[in-house]
């Protein structure tokens, strides 16, 4: 294992020629501003490399060492003088071809990071609102992917209903300490968290692996649960219901919201805020634990 083992040619099973002996990665940075317009990093590949003078994300082969995620975030440093800090990693969208594979990586933008051509490879770098995306010569692999992508940019809130959660779990003696029960289960949804979810909700689309934020609420005895690292934690102080119901109205306006529970009063409540947000049971997040 080595720094650039993969650089070289090789054949998918489409029988294309590809960049990357052990596949490639991209970073697809996207920024939404106040207004909740969307802008996604893209780069200008120089006119004499591959599919030179085509607009795509900065991106490269994958050293056999590396993991997608990690590979994408080099060559944007390597390529964009990007740096890892102001992103937050969502998801990372696999374009598998057959024996080869190019991983987009999706990270959510503070800001509009400061971004410039930091090799040869490079001859712009430029954040383009997502409307005028498919205006520019698009690199052809970028162009394929881009329709599936585009619905997977907004970010996702997942909002824990952890009473109903832990009662469906059905620990042995968890009512007895529920506190100790919902920290436990925080516990592995801080894992989940760290790792990433691989098994979406029947009826939504996402990224593998998946990173999205996690906010718990807790309510009654429970509400002196610890609170791990990758999970917000509310301490409801009356109703878990309502708190719940609030969370989901204090989302950014660009995000997505899936809220995790069996109650059916509930299910309408956040339902009927906007068609941003959904509902899944708890057999779905107990699946992955």
């Amino acid at each position: 294992m080595a720094a650039k083992d993969g650089d070289g040619w090789a054949m998918c099973g489409r029988g294309h020629r590809h960049w990357g002996l052990h596949g490639a990665s991209g970073l697809l940075a996207v920024h939404h501003d106040d207004d909740g317009t969307p802008h996604v990093l893209m780069q200008k590949r120089s006119w004499w490399s591959h599919h030179g003078g085509t607009w795509g994300l900065p991106g490269g082969a994958r050293d056999s060492h590396e993991d997608v995620v990690a590979s994408a975030l080099r060559e944007a440093r390597e390529e964009a003088a990007l740096g890892g800090e102001g992103l937050r990693v969502q998801g990372v969208y696999l374009d598998d071809h057959g024996g080869w594979s190019f991983g987009t990586v999706i990270a959510e933008a503070q800001t509009l990071l400061d971004a410039a051509p930091a090799n040869a490879e490079s001859a712009e770098m430029r954040w383009i609102p997502l409307a005028e995306v498919t205006e520019r010569r698009l690199h052809p692999g970028f162009a394929e992917t881009w329709p599936a992508i585009r619905p997977l940019l907004c970010p996702l809130v997942i909002v824990l209903d952890m009473a109903n959660i832990v009662g469906a779990r059905a620990e042995h003696g968890w009512w007895r300490d529920r506190a100790g029960a919902a920290s436990r289960l925080l516990a592995e949804v801080s894992a989940l968290a760290r790792y990433g979810l691989r098994t979406p909700p029947e009826h939504m689309a996402a990224l593998d692996p998946w990173y999205p934020r996690f906010v718990a609420v807790v309510e009654g005895a429970a509400r002196d649960a610890e609170s791990p690292d990758g999970v917000s934690v509310i301490s409801a102080p009356r109703s878990g219901d309502d708190a719940i119901v609030a969370a989901v109205r204090d989302r950014r306006p660009w995000e997505r919201v899936l809220v995790v529970t069996a109650d059916r009063e509930l299910r309408e409540r956040v339902t009927a805020v906007g068609p941003a947000v959904s509902v899944t049971g708890p057999r779905w997040l107990l699946s992955q634990l």
